[in-house]
């Protein structure tokens, strides 16, 4: 009945700021086919029959097999201290959190080439990770204790292994070691890279530092609160809250994920979530200031 309507509409003479707001409309509806994806993975890793949904709806995109996992074979990005233009430049859509086009000034900086894996992860679980509060930020360490997180979300500790539940694969299956982790918080996150004795990325860092970057598999976590660029304006009406009363309390995911539309994948995309949360396909990506 929509699709029938919005084609009749399209085929009529349009009002000067409906193409605009169809083109959001239609951006919107394929971030919710993405948060449909996540949620069901998120309904049925709580079954307690752990059901597959069915076979091959998690296969990666080709490339994504192609992503290097070693540092050897994705040496980190340096880079220099200086000046950089962040946000959306160029033809085509973007969402209004992403306009405001201006320049920053980074230091000296490393960002690694690789995504953390789920055996780098188990490191830092079999290490005690969960239960030593110095990697942890303070209200990380009370989230920790009062949910009695011990692993990332879907991962489940069976007869001596771990295990993780995957929707497309056949439900619970053996933890891949060289897979990105994923669905860790922001927390988690922090307290890993906190850990390994680095950081994680401003956004500003990784937007220089993608178009050196093999991205897309994780939404990944940075260190940057979800604010307004410079100059940013909620529109009037209603859709002024698409973005802009969010901007508290969140922080920043960049890249993309297996999960995501093809048509969001761009470098200045600025995905947001609170710190605990951890349904969605997100993962981690250190960083490293380097001493002048």
């Amino acid at each position: 009945h929509v699709d029938a309507a919005i084609a009749r509409l399209l085929e009529s003479p349009l009002a000067a700021d409906l193409p605009d707001l169809i083109a959001l409309g239609l951006n919107h509806e394929q971030q919710h086919q993405e948060l449909l994806l996540t949620d069901i993975k998120y309904i049925l890793g709580h079954n307690p029959l752990l059901p597959a949904y069915r076979a091959g709806v998690e296969q990666v995109v080709e490339d994504v097999e192609k992503v290097p996992t070693d540092s050897a074979a994705a040496p980190p990005v340096r880079l220099a201290a200086g000046l950089y233009q962040i946000g959306f430049a160029g033809d085509g859509f973007c969402f209004d959190n992403e306009l405001g086009r201006h320049t920053v000034y980074l230091a000296e900086a490393e960002v690694a080439g690789a995504l953390v894996t789920n055996a780098e992860y188990q490191e830092f679980i079999d290490a005690g990770g969960y239960t030593d509060f110095r990697p942890w930020h303070a209200e990380g360490w009370e989230w920790v204790k009062g949910q009695g997180v011990r692993a990332p979300l879907y991962w489940h500790f069976v007869d001596g292994a771990w295990c993780r539940y995957d929707f497309g694969t056949g439900g619970l299956t053996a933890l891949p070691p060289d897979e990105p982790v994923a669905h860790v918080s922001y927390y988690e996150a922090a307290a890993y890279a906190a850990w390994r004795g680095a950081r994680l990325p401003t956004e500003a860092e990784w937007e220089a530092a993608a178009p050196h970057l093999r991205w897309g598999v994780r939404w990944e976590w940075t260190e940057s609160a979800y604010l307004p660029y410079p100059g940013f304006q909620k529109a009037p009406g209603a859709i002024g809250e698409y973005n802009g009363k969010f901007m508290v309390s969140q922080l920043v995911l960049r890249g993309a994920s297996v999960a995501t539309p093809p048509g969001h994948s761009r470098p200045s995309y600025r995905n947001f979530f609170h710190p605990p949360l951890r349904w969605q396909f997100t993962g981690i990506r250190l960083a490293r200031t380097v001493a002048p």
